[in-house]
Formats: structure tokens, C-alpha cells, sequence
């Protein structure tokens, strides 16, 4: 009688029996002796007290908070080393009000909404620019990879400062585009040769006997690269993109040069108005980590998941 896996494995669908079966790797042995790989393995797997302490939630939590805390401690006294006087009773009126009953957003959220607006746009716009070039540099034209390459290395040797620039007084003013997206694109251009370079690491990291194999069976070239390459490299791409979205939220302030009102923008403004320099950046920069650090989880809950079903 057939086991419940072999039986779940007739049903499949053809191309997934394939894939399952092409995607299944063998063990390699570091060591010519396996009599000593598999002491090794044992060796590593064994749990210890070490491994079990740092999976501790609340060891993290307090690291956080140890961490924190000592941070503090050295802002304030730096800040009293100096003679500052804080004033965090005057931040609130920065972020929201109530005037006449009605909720009144303040600059920071103000500029803050801009921020996540940018940042979102930008971050579209730049993974399929990525994944575009990626594609170029994988053309079997001469172009293509020439243009790709040329593009890449154009964007990541200049600093962002003169590619906003660019945009702004020479691209955005002969074709009429607003200074939003003008930031926006500029962006978008400058993350998506970083998204580039991402999807190319990890589709050449495919081995290249999964291409092959694939090919021997007669797979087309649409199913090598949705049932082989693309499950394979995304829990690859997945790393890497996070931290690049990341940057990209970091890098949105740049967009303050051509006076466009985010996060950024509104902070320098609210403390040239109050002298307020200490509170205000303490806020802002606090603003930007609680989109970054829940940018992060996301994308570490996804890899997860997705290592979890493949």
C-alpha cells in the first residue's frame, strides 16, 4: 500500500513533481571522511545553553532596553554638560493638536505622511526597475547587458546629492515634472541599480545543473524560470531587499534639498522656528525607526514563511 507521501505526489501537477524533484539537493561533505561530517553535523545540532539564551525574547527585550537606556543616560548628560534645558512638553503640539474638537495633524506627521508617500512610490518604481535591468544583464542581446551594466555602475559610482540635482534642475525642468516626482524618480533610479544587483546575485547563485536538468527535460524557458529559478531565489533576494527598502525610507530625506515638505524638510523647520534642536531630531529620527524597524519584521516575517513552504 502506497504511503500518504507517494500518494500526495501522484496527484501533483506534472511541473511541480519536476521542480520538487530538481530543487531537492544532496548532502555535501566538507570533510573527505563522512564518518566525521556526521559527527560534525551532530556536533552543531546539539543543543546548547548558549543557543537557548539567546532565543529568549525577553533577553532581547532587555538587551533593547539596557541599550536604550544607556543611550539616554548619555544624551542627557551630555545635554546637561552643556547647560540645555529640555523642553519635551512643547514636541506634542509638533505632532497632533485639538483645536475647536477637531484633530489637527502636526508638521512632523505632516511631513512624515510625505516621507511614506515618497518612500512607497519609490519603492514600486525601483523594483521594477530592478527587475528590468536584472533581465538586460540576462539578455542574449549585446545591448542589453551593455546598457544594464552601463546603467548600474553609472548610478551606484555618483553620490545621490548630484543625481537629485540632476533631476530636479536639468531632467525635471526640460520635461515639466513636479518636484515630488522628480525626488521620486531620482529614487527609484538610484535603488533600482541596488534591486539589480540583487536579483542578478541571486539568480546566478541558482545552480547551474538546475538549468540544465531542467532543459533535459524539455522545459520551456517560461517554466525554468517560474518551477526552478524564481522559487529558489526569492528567499535569496529576500535579505538584501529588506535592507534596501530600508535605505530607501533612509534616504527619502535627501528629497528635503529640493524642497519637498517630508519628515525631514518639516524638522529643520519646526527648529529654526523654535530652537527646539535637541527634542525635535530626537523625535524625528524616533519617527523614522518606527517605519524602518517595522519595514524590517515584515520582511523577516516573510522569508520565513516562505523558507517555511519551500
Amino acid at each position: 500500500m502506497a504511503s500518504k507521501q507517494e500518494h500526495v505526489a501522484r496527484r501533483m501537477p506534472e511541473h511541480q513533481r519536476i521542480s520538487r524533484t530538481l530543487m531537492s539537493t544532496r548532502p555535501v561533505y566538507l570533510d573527505d571522511n563522512p564518518d566525521a561530517n556526521i559527527a560534525m553535523s551532530l556536533t552543531d545540532s546539539s543543543p546548547n545553553w548558549r543557543t537557548h539564551l539567546k532565543r529568549l525574547p525577553c533577553l532581547e527585550v532587555g538587551q533593547f532596553v539596557a541599550l536604550f537606556g544607556v543611550l539616554a543616560y548619555l544624551a542627557i548628560h551630555g545635554a546637561q554638560g552643556m547647560g540645555y534645558q529640555w523642553r519635551w512638553n512643547k514636541v506634542p503640539r509638533y505632532l497632533v493638536r485639538v483645536i475647536d474638537g477637531e484633530l489637527v495633524w502636526g508638521p512632523l506627521l505632516r511631513g512624515l505622511w510625505v516621507t511614506l508617500e515618497v518612500a512607497s512610490m519609490a519603492g514600486v518604481l525601483a523594483l521594477a526597475v530592478g527587475l528590468l535591468v536584472a533581465l538586460m544583464r540576462y539578455s542574449r542581446s549585446v545591448m542589453g547587458p551593455a546598457l544594464a551594466w552601463l546603467y548600474v555602475e553609472l548610478i551606484r559610482n555618483t553620490p545621490i546629492l548630484v543625481q537629485i540635482l540632476i533631476f530636479y534642475f536639468i531632467i525635471a525642468a526640460v520635461f515639466g515634472i513636479p518636484r515630488l516626482w522628480a525626488g521620486v524618480l531620482c529614487l527609484a533610479c538610484y535603488e533600482g541599480a541596488f534591486v539589480a544587483e540583487i536579483i542578478r546575485g541571486a539568480v546566478g547563485a541558482v545552480r547551474k545543473g538546475q538549468w540544465e536538468a531542467a532543459q533535459s527535460l524539455g522545459l520551456p524557458g517560461i517554466r525554468i524560470w517560474t518551477d526552478i529559478v524564481i522559487p529558489q531565489a526569492i528567499p535569496l533576494m529576500l535579505p538584501p531587499l529588506g535592507g534596501t527598502l530600508v535605505n530607501l525610507v533612509k534616504h527619502s530625506a535627501i528629497v528635503s534639498v529640493i524642497a519637498v515638505y517630508d519628515l525631514t524638510t518639516q524638522a529643520r523647520t519646526v527648529v529654526s522656528d523654535t530652537f527646539l534642536a535637541f527634542e525635535i531630531w530626537l523625535t524625528t529620527a524616533a519617527l523614522y525607526l518606527a517605519i524602518t524597524i517595522p519595514l524590517s519584521l515584515i520582511v523577516t516575517a516573510l522569508e520565513r514563511r516562505y523558507r517555511a513552504r519551500h
